[in-house]
């Protein structure tokens, strides 16, 4: 197994280069289906990060792979190579590993410690097993994360406040209109027209904690249609308006929140009429990351601005101690994580060794019972020959053991290219190809795998049912 990921995030872009590295997400699918180089790839795009988890096919070159990645997302979004490769981060497997960990425990957040992005993680998963990209490597990586994340949640109090991007947006414009009194602000909401554009992944978040705020005028408008089953999903507390409506609700809204994220965005002319004549204060919480709004509306008279980059700089300090402990456990996950995975790598390069001295030894034992018969002569020689396998089979299997937990495994595998002339990586990939074929085959006859029988040749021995 080796993976890659190629990070694109906020500590270094700004947003709206995150935005436009975003839309080349959707080419990675076809990227894996085609490249020769990759064997899987997980994306997953947030507010203000840009990420792919990818692992390299068998055999194939790593530089290659993140080639074809970045060449895709370049011909996605219409930027050069150069500009996309200076964009992203690569990193390799043991730091991929501990990137994605930290990322799905909220430890890379704009808001350190925010609930939403294990979430996304979960849903990047759940996409890629969708579009058939995720591979049992990366879905594996992806899942312990996913538990990493829920153990911080639980043991830490990391986020406990409930902090996220959504609350810090909503707390900014509270300032803005009602200052900082609990009166002032429980009065503001339950007033407010809200407008609530799209039901995209921060909407339902964005809902919940309108009514937590004590909002009772909230109406949600998508351009996809969903904005009724969004609303009826959610109690119908809020309410749904379509396209002839829409208007009317933005002239009365008080609060604005844009969450869509689609390619129309609301220019500062376009607001201008919307509001033309109407003498009431228009607070815009755009938190999509392609921008809902004309960043250029927040020069008009009477209108405040909220966007992704305000709550980046407004986002409040985690307590150092709730970080430190999150910090541990992530750690501790992440070498669980690297432990399994060389160990499973041993057990690979085991397996091909054995699998090696088992067919040679199959081979003479045959020679044998074809030349003696099944005599006890030739049963006491089978079990010698079995006996002797196993032993020296010891020692390699100890040591490869050893070499992986070093970090040496490759001297391992590159003695058995060596001396037997065997390629662990293909006979592994070889093994799950034909492992495959007997599942689906067996699913297809809807019948349980078969034991295997003992060799009818010598129909008293049963020393082929031991292992070598």
């Amino acid at each position: 197994m080796a993976l890659f990921s190629l990070v694109a995030a906020h500590t270094w872009l700004d947003l709206e280069t995150v935005a436009e590295l975003s839309n080349g997400v959707p080419g990675v699918a076809s990227t894996v289906e085609n490249s020769p180089h990759l064997q899987g790839a997980v994306s997953l795009s947030t507010c203000n990060r840009v990420e792919v988890y990818a692992e390299i096919a068998t055999g194939a070159d790593a530089a290659q792979a993140q080639v074809d990645i970045l060449q895709s997302i370049a011909d996605q979004t219409g930027l050069r190579l150069d500009q996309v490769r200076d964009a992203f981060h690569i990193l390799p497997h043991d730091e991929t590993v501990r990137h994605l960990f930290e990322v799905g425990a909220g430890l890379k957040s704009a808001v350190v410690g925010e609930r939403e992005i294990a979430g996304q993680v979960r849903r990047a998963l759940t996409e890629a097993k969708q579009a058939n990209t995720t591979t049992g490597n990366l879905t594996k990586l992806f899942e312990t994360a996913s538990r990493t994340a829920k153990q911080v949640g639980t043991e830490t109090a990391l986020g406990s406040t409930g902090r996220s991007v959504v609350s810090v947006a909503l707390e900014l414009a509270t300032q803005i209109r009602a200052g900082s009194t609990v009166v002032a602000t429980k009065r503001f909401w339950e007033d407010a027209n809200v407008l609530l554009v799209g039901t995209g992944a921060y909407a339902g978040t964005t809902i919940a904690q309108l009514e937590q705020l004590g909002a009772r005028n909230v109406a949600v408008y998508s351009s996809s249609g969903r904005a009724e089953q969004f609303v009826a999903d959610r109690g119908d507390w809020a309410m749904a308006v379509d396209s002839d409506m829409v208007h009317e609700a933005f002239a009365e809204a008080d609060v604005v929140i844009g969450v869509s994220g689609q390619e129309r965005t609301i220019s500062k002319p376009e607001l201008q009429r919307l509001r033309s004549g109407l003498p009431h204060r228009l607070t815009i919480i755009d938190l999509a990351l392609s921008h809902d709004f004309d960043p250029d509306i927040a020069d008009l008279d009477g209108v405040d601005v909220v966007t992704l980059e305000s709550v980046k700089m407004a986002a409040p300090d985690e307590q150092q101690e709730s970080i430190t402990r999150a910090k541990g456990l992530v750690d501790q996950a992440v070498e669980d994580f690297l432990s399994e995975s060389k160990q499973r790598s041993a057990s690979d390069a085991i397996v091909t060794l054995r699998e090696h001295t088992q067919s040679v030894l199959e081979d003479e034992i045959a020679r044998v019972r074809q030349r003696h018969g099944c005599t006890a002569a030739a049963e006491e020689v089978e079990f010698a020959m079995r006996r002797m396998v196993r032993q020296l089979l010891h020692e390699p299997t100890v040591r490869a053991r050893h070499l992986a937990e070093e970090g040496r495994l490759a001297d391992y595998e590159l003695a058995l290219e060596t001396i037997f002339g065997l390629d662990v990586a293909a006979e592994t990939a070889e093994r799950q190809r034909k492992k495959a074929e007997r599942q689906a085959a067996r699913k297809r006859a809807q019948t349980p795998e078969q034991t295997p029988v003992a060799d009818p040749t010598c129909p008293h021995s049963d020393h082929r049912a031991e292992s070598a």
